[in-house]
């Protein structure tokens, strides 16, 4: 490595941020990249560990070069760098500011120390990299004249798209919303991504080849039918769409919502796409159920909206505050994690069951009727004695996704063959089994959650990938994806 010792002289270093009464004014990113000193510190830090977990399979499945690129950085080899984290990943802008670094809980460092800031590093690579201008349009080398359509534009189906087209093949994309990205357009608050960071890649896209298809609901709009007989391959690429509910008692009251419908409300109208919202947290007592990260984001747009209060409540206890001995190194731990988000402020409660909302005359929600619970023998348990209420004006459900949409495409797929699995998920095989990523209709592939359920963007990318190279095989060209 650049320095040997590097781990035992130098401190984990985050990204700079805005100050918290700064950045809940607006919608902005509000992290910014190392400089070149301060990410060449971090670099050294990287231990010349060995087995480096951070990209085994423990660690990334993207299977990033992460020791590679954080010598080359720290040896000042930036556009190197660049070019190793773009042999593994098409897209770390996004993974640099969405991903939760599972590379980092797998990093030999992490056993007694402060893990290597890989996530940071990562992303100081590839906004540097645009900020200079050296992310280019690499063009296919050969022609086929094979015809590849994909449906859904989230990560896993724009990292299949170019793939396949640097491969030479014909690629259409189709999205049935209005823009190309899928919920890393209309899903993730701007604050977290903002949105020139999809257009910048889509541009790139398009003059390698691909081509978007938007406002396409293929299974509404077009006859899965019409695409199978027109193309030589399709990919399903459609995400996880199906909120999983909470059926209590008051489900129906006014003021209770999924959270992507909240979320995608905020994120229209930050694009220009509504002039007000439709749902808004404004002077309310806003309740939040579910401690993951689509709920961390409600919590961060609803500060921003001027929330009066903001409660997030989780139905498994509180985790700990370190590792223990059900999630061993180099595992993913179960231990407490702080978003930025809840740093703007919120209330979070763990270990709390929703029983019934509460309305008033005009059927609008006023509070929500809880219970402590307790986890045993694998099963969440309420406990006796001990409701209590939480004044609510605006509930947001986050509770997680439970499989695709039930509806049009996959009805009409469903009817031609396609078989899904227990959890109503697509069915196809996995990359160790003879036919990966392929369906019970041969054509046809599947990848990212629509296949494998509700995930995180690091997986979308890593499967996309990997369909590329299953439906290259499957069309049987001699050309290298």
């Amino acid at each position: 490595m650049g320095k040997p010792t590097g781990f035992l002289e130098y401190e984990r270093k985050t990204l700079n941020k805005k100050s918290i009464d700064e950045r809940k004014h607006n919608y902005n990113e509000f992290e910014f990249r190392f400089s070149s000193e301060e990410v060449k510190i971090q670099t050294a830090r990287c231990m010349d560990c060995g087995i480096p977990f951070c990209h085994g399979e423990t660690g990334c499945p993207l299977g990033n070069y992460i020791p590679e690129w954080n010598d080359l950085v720290y040896r000042g080899h930036f556009k190197e760098a660049l070019i190793n984290l773009h042999s593994t990943n098409n897209f770390p802008e996004f993974t640099g500011r969405l991903c939760p670094a599972p590379c980092e809980t797998a990093c030999t460092l992490g056993i007694n120390a402060n893990p290597v800031s890989i996530k940071a590093i990562e992303r100081t690579i590839i906004d540097k990299a645009f900020e200079e201008d050296w992310v280019k349009p690499r063009m296919p080398i050969v022609a086929t004249d094979k015809k590849i359509a994909i449906v859904g534009s989230g990560p896993a189906g724009l990292a299949a798209a170019q793939q396949l087209c640097r491969a030479g093949h014909q690629v259409t994309v189709f999205e049935k919303n209005d823009k190309v990205g899928g919920l890393l357009r209309y899903g993730i608050p701007d604050f977290k991504l903002d949105k020139t960071i999809i257009d910048r890649r889509i541009k790139q896209m398009q003059i390698e080849g691909v081509i978007f298809k938007t406002n396409v609901n293929v299974g509404i709009d077009l006859h899965i039918k019409e695409i199978i007989d027109n193309y030589d391959a399709i990919i399903l690429a459609g995400g996880c769409e199906k909120a999983r509910n909470l059926n209590v008692e008051g489900r129906k009251l006014k003021g209770i919502h999924f959270a992507m419908e909240y979320l995608v409300d905020q994120n229209k109208v930050v694009a220009g796409l509504q002039s007000e919202n439709k749902i808004s947290a404004k002077g309310k007592n806003v309740v939040v159920i579910g401690g993951g990260d689509t709920g961390a984001d409600c919590v961060g747009t609803a500060n921003r909206q001027g929330a009066l209060s903001i409660t997030q409540i989780e139905l498994l206890p509180k985790p700990p505050i370190h590792r223990n001995e059900s999630s061993p190194w180099p595992y993913w731990p179960n231990v407490l994690r702080t978003s930025t988000s809840h740093e703007e402020g919120c209330e979070r409660l763990w270990s709390v069951n929703t029983l019934s909302f509460i309305g008033n005359e005009n059927d609008e929600v006023i509070s929500l009727n809880c219970i402590k619970t307790k986890f045993e023998n694998g099963k969440i348990i309420n406990i006796d004695g001990t409701e209590f209420q939480l004044k609510a004006d605006l509930v947001l459900i986050a509770a997680g996704f439970l499989h695709p949409e039930p509806n049009g495409l996959i009805t009409q797929l469903v009817e031609s063959g396609l078989e899904l699995d227990d959890r109503g998920n697509v069915k196809a095989g996995f990359e160790n089994e003879e036919n990966p990523f392929q369906t019970s209709i041969s054509k046809v592939f599947a990848c990212g959650d629509m296949r494998r359920g509700q995930s995180l963007v690091v997986w979308a990318i890593a499967e996309g990938r990997k369909c590329a190279n299953a439906v290259h095989e499957y069309l049987n060209v001699e050309c290298a994806v």
